[in-house]
């Protein structure tokens, strides 16, 4: 099983790189990318998947505040409420 072959910490993050006319592309984090313990192969773990079938694949980086840098441009989009109760 593919599960045995990967180490236990991430070492990239999956991301869609969304363009906007007049402002900065949108990165919007999709998942986490662990390497297989032999070093010849990743497994993705995706929480979403890309509208325009495009996966960029960045490392991750110990100076990174909360590890995920899709958050920072977060701000300029709307709060939406989480719907609870079933």
């Amino acid at each position: 099983m593919a599960d045995r072959d990967q180490t236990q910490q991430e070492t990239h993050y999956a991301y869609s790189v969304i363009k906007r006319e007049g402002k900065a592309d949108y990165w919007l984090n999709l998942g986490i990318v662990f390497p297989h313990k032999d070093g010849k192969g990743f497994n993705i773990m995706l929480q979403a998947l890309p509208l325009d079938s495009k996966i960029v694949c960045r490392e991750v980086k110990d100076d990174e505040p909360d590890k995920e840098p899709a958050r920072q441009e977060r701000n300029d989009r709307p709060q939406q409420q989480q719907r609870r109760g079933r």
